[in-house]
């Protein structure tokens, strides 16, 4: 994400705990210095991955074409097991957050085939960060 150009102020390791993952997300998206939230691990489908669960009660919109489309790119490099993926995506009040599942491999699929272009203001015909404006300015109806 650096040598995107992108700045991280904060990094985090946090234990399997539902409570203790969404205390970690609520902070980081109350804080205005924090566009994008990135987590990775927790979101298989065994009994400790609870990171979906724990971001949900935070959820402003969901972004379903996320998931979609990491677990359709994911298809292409380890076929059917991407099934087990719960990788997500919301906007948290005015904070993107997206869910990465634990692996390198699944980490850098999402990094490099989806959030770097859409985190980079130049990719056309539009992306993440030219709405920010607008999500910030623009009041619920």
């Amino acid at each position: 994400m650096s040598e995107a150009g992108h700045r991280i102020v904060a990094r985090e390791i946090v234990i399997d705990s539902e409570l203790k993952i969404r205390a970690q997300l609520a902070q980081w998206i109350a804080d205005p210095g924090v566009d994008v939230v990135i987590v990775t691990g927790g979101t298989g489908v065994t009994p400790r991955d609870v990171t979906p669960e724990a971001l949900a009660p935070l959820v402003t919109k969901h972004i379903p074409g996320f998931g979609e489309l990491f677990r359709q790119v994911s298809f292409d490099e380890i076929g059917a097991a991407t099934i087990q993926s719960r990788a997500d995506a919301a906007l948290c009040g005015q904070t993107y957050v997206f869910l990465l599942p634990g692996s390198t491999g699944g980490v850098r699929t999402g990094l490099e085939k989806i959030l770097l272009p859409q985190l980079d203001h130049r990719t056309k015909p539009c992306n993440f960060v030219m709405l920010l404006p607008r999500i910030r300015s623009e009041q619920p109806s």
